[in-house]
């Protein structure tokens, strides 16, 4: 295992490669979709992204391309077999190795996984290859992850159908940290749990001022903008403590 948090690309002057990111999945249609639209699309036509995604099954060498087993010592469900894992993921690292500049990360979405986080996310932002490898059935032959995987990742503390949603989720949430991906530089830096937020945002309002009787409060349209940011600092407090008091002071 390698130290999960080295950076890819080192600084020489010349311009920084997008970064790459390689999918893994036994079913591709679910991240192409999401990961075709919106931010996602803009980075990508911009250069800051090349996202790719792989069926596993590509790198199975049987007729029936399979690429799962039961497991040994018996159990319910299925097992993802290691061969195409191992295939597909020392393929993509050599079509990176002959790319200057690039070194490749290999990451497992699994509910077995740290937690994703923002922290996590800003860090892993700064790779220029990433691997993401979507688990499914009953997990993964254990030695992929004991000699091929850099990280596990889970989302969340539940069960999905598949990893290949999960990775939707932790792509979206890297990219859009890149330089460039977003429309306002300060996009990225202003979002709850970034790391210069200490909590939730202060509730959004927009037109119509009135809407069903229900009024934007009159602080949002008096034009002090001190007292606007004061206002702000207050209902994000109210509303951290409200629905995730476990990050109150967190940045204290």
């Amino acid at each position: 295992m390698v130290d999960y948090f080295l950076h890819g690309a080192g600084g020489s002057g010349e311009p920084p490669l997008p970064m790459k990111i390689d999918i893994v999945t036994l079913f591709p249609e679910i991240c192409r979709a999401p990961l075709n639209e919106s931010m996602m699309k803009r980075a990508q036509e911009k250069e800051i992204a090349d996202v790719h995604i792989h069926n596993l099954r590509d790198w199975t060498t049987d007729k029936h391309h399979v690429a799962d087993d039961a497991p040994f010592g018996g159990g319910q469900g299925m097992v993802m077999k290691p061969e195409p894992i191992f295939a597909a993921v020392e393929d993509l690292q050599t079509q990176t190795s002959d790319v200057k500049r690039r070194t490749s990360k290999t990451i497992l979405m699994s509910p077995a996984g740290r937690r994703f986080d923002q922290q996590m996310a800003r860090q892993l932002s700064q790779e220029s290859h990433l691997i993401v490898v979507c688990g499914h059935y009953e997990g993964v032959d254990h030695r992929v992850i004991e000699h091929l995987v850099d990280l596990e990742i889970s989302i969340g503390d539940y069960v999905l159908t598949n990893g290949a949603i999960a990775a939707v989720v932790f792509v979206d949430a890297i990219v859009r940290l890149l330089p460039g991906a977003l429309g306002h530089e300060r996009s990225a830096v202003d979002d709850t749990f970034s790391l210069e937020s200490s909590g939730l945002e202060a509730p959004q309002y927009t037109r119509p001022a009135e809407f069903r009787g229900w009024k934007v409060p009159e602080i949002l349209l008096s034009g002090n903008h001190a007292e606007i940011a004061k206002w702000r600092r207050e209902q994000a407090t109210k509303r951290t403590r409200e629905n995730r008091p476990d990050l109150l002071g967190r940045c204290d």
